[in-house]
């Protein structure tokens, strides 16, 4: 089985990012493999300070490094917040990158999504993203731009999106983290 973690940015309900993630949890349920799609989000993670970590890890901290650690790869969806990502998704992405040069990131393929009702889907903060990706160990899948603009009116009736456009390129993030992960050949369906 091939577990993929779904790290939403935002900790809003009905987040837009929220629902890219369920779309693409939905995309995995349709393929023929053995592929699951597992939830994460930054609520209930602990500010990161190294006196907490010294004392010991928080249990939510150490739940969350396995859940990573485990899995085969994660995606990330994040909003822009004044055009920088979450502070939550950044406290997320510091513990997980502990202990440094160990953490649950070193070596994961970690791929990258944006989305927000404006019209650049938040495009700006996937460079800030792969940085701080790329410094943590992880390897960043490597994939077009997905960034979801205009993203509450592209919703469908069920809270994930149906439209063609953003199906098919979060069906192409899947098969480039698959294939990061050696789960998918090149060009394979």
């Amino acid at each position: 089985m091939t577990t993929i973690v779904l790290l939403s940015g935002s900790l809003r309900r009905d987040s837009v990012n929220g629902a890219l993630l369920m779309t693409v949890r939905a995309i995995l349920e349709r393929r023929p493999r053995d592929i699951t799609g597992t939830l994460l989000t930054p609520a209930g993670l602990p500010l990161f300070d190294e006196d907490v970590e010294a004392q010991g890890v928080p249990k939510s901290v150490a739940a969350a490094q396995e859940l990573v650690s485990t899995a085969d790869a994660v995606v990330i969806s994040s909003p822009s917040y004044n055009g920088s990502m979450p502070g939550g998704l950044k406290n997320t992405l510091d513990w997980l990158s502990r202990p440094w040069g160990a953490g649950a990131l070193t070596g994961k393929p970690v791929a990258v999504a944006t989305a927000s009702p404006g019209r650049r889907g938040g495009a700006e903060v996937q460079p800030e993203l792969h940085r701080v990706l790329e410094r943590a160990g992880a390897l960043v899948v490597e994939h077009g731009r997905v960034a979801v603009g205009n993203a509450v009116a592209r919703l469908g009736p069920r809270g994930i999106f149906t439209d063609p456009a953003v199906t098919a390129a979060l069906d192409g993030l899947i098969d480039a983290t698959l294939t990061a992960t050696g789960h998918l050949a090149r060009g394979a369906v």
